[in-house]
């Protein structure tokens, strides 16, 4: 879910943090991409056009033709991403995971209800709701992924914090993600939007965080607190207190400790054993692997693989994967300027640095048209 409030703390107080760019101006950078975000992401949007893709046993299968093309549009810009998928959550995150899934069995309630009223427009937010991630997709994802050439990092735990580390390590540029808790875990600059259709229109939004630190008079320590303030996925937040008071209280205090001591026990309540000091723990000193020893490869896709795992039962269109795979190749063969910072190695840092179609498919096919419009 991310940190909450947390672009408008930003937007508000330092927005010089923030700019806007265009996926051309991208060339030659290696973006970690937060894989279970930009799954998800794909899932919604294939439902958000009425229709899901499916294979011939009747399994989902928009997830592939999102990383598939979208990934196919990244590297044709100059982009070297690299999929990060999450390994176990930490045992804090169980009270987080909990109150999704009751969210789920609650819009499974709901979808019921629109389907009888014949609510349309709610049915398609319910639906929404009860979109999860689950092993079958990322497996699937991992080995279609292989057979583009394109590597991915099983991180012990959370994503988020193996982009950042990559990030720091130098390995990468930036971490690609909707999910702001990036900068928390001290990823040096967080892309927004990068995974979406070029339809949308949506500019990327690059963040940095020395400039966010720097506009906020933070110290890490102190925007980790203020994250945790906000809300995270580890713990509950105090009652009652939203993102300017937040913000407020960490700028008088500068630590979650002397919020408390001076908090208004009449108007704010903390909640019963909160465990914001395992919370700070786990931002400041996640489980990764080491980043310094992952070896990165971007290799040639291969073709016939991806034929016959992507056509036949996952019912893809085989000139188009081939056409892709193709695009995919050139774009790879092509990239041999590079930016004039990549000659140089970046040290990491302990601080932030800156044919024709059946009728039966056309629904389908109009959709997939949407994925190829990059």
């Amino acid at each position: 879910m991310g940190i909450k409030g947390l672009t408008q703390v930003i937007g508000d107080t330092a927005p010089t943090a923030i700019k806007e760019n265009e996926i051309k101006n991208y060339f030659g950078r290696k973006v970690a991409i937060d894989a279970s975000m930009s799954i998800y992401q794909f899932l919604i949007a294939v439902r958000s056009e009425g229709a899901m893709l499916t294979s011939a046993d009747g399994e989902t299968t928009s997830h592939l033709m999102g990383i598939f093309y979208r990934t196919i549009r990244m590297v044709d810009n100059g982009i070297k991403p690299v999929y990060v998928f999450d390994g176990k959550p930490p045992d804090m995150k169980g009270g987080e995971l909990t109150k999704r899934a009751e969210k789920r069995e609650e819009a499974s309630k709901q979808l019921v209800l629109a389907t009888d009223a014949g609510d349309a427009v709610e049915m398609e937010k319910m639906n929404k709701r009860l979109v999860k991630v689950n092993k079958g997709h990322t497996d699937e994802c991992k080995q279609l992924l292989t057979l583009m050439g394109i590597p991915y990092v099983e991180a012990p735990c959370e994503a988020e914090a193996q982009c950042a580390a990559l990030v720091k390590a130098g390995k990468v540029y930036a971490t690609a993600t909707e999910d702001m808790d990036s900068l928390t875990f001290g990823s040096n600059v967080l892309l927004r939007y990068l995974t979406y259709s070029e339809a949308k229109k949506m500019p990327i939004k690059e963040f940095h965080l020395d400039k966010i630190l720097d506009g906020l008079s933070y110290t890490m320590d102190e925007f980790i607190d203020l994250c945790i303030m906000l809300g995270c996925d580890y713990c509950d937040t105090i009652k009652g207190i939203g993102a300017k008071r937040a913000k407020e209280l960490i700028d008088k205090h500068r630590c979650i400790e002397k919020v408390i001591e001076n908090l208004d026990t009449k108007k704010y309540t903390v909640p019963e054993n909160w465990p914001y000091q395992e919370a700070r723990r786990l931002f400041k000193t996640p489980d990764v692997a080491d980043a310094e020893t992952l070896d990165l490869k971007w290799t040639q896709p291969d073709e016939e693989g991806l034929v016959k795992f992507m056509c036949g039962d996952k019912n893809f269109n085989e000139e188009r994967i081939r056409s892709g795979a193709k695009k995919l190749c050139k774009a790879k063969t092509g990239q041999t300027q590079g930016r004039l910072d990549s000659f140089f190695k970046v040290l990491p840092s302990s601080k932030p640095s800156t044919p024709s179609t059946p009728a039966s498919k056309r629904k389908v096919g109009c959709i997939i048209y949407l994925f190829l419009y990059f």
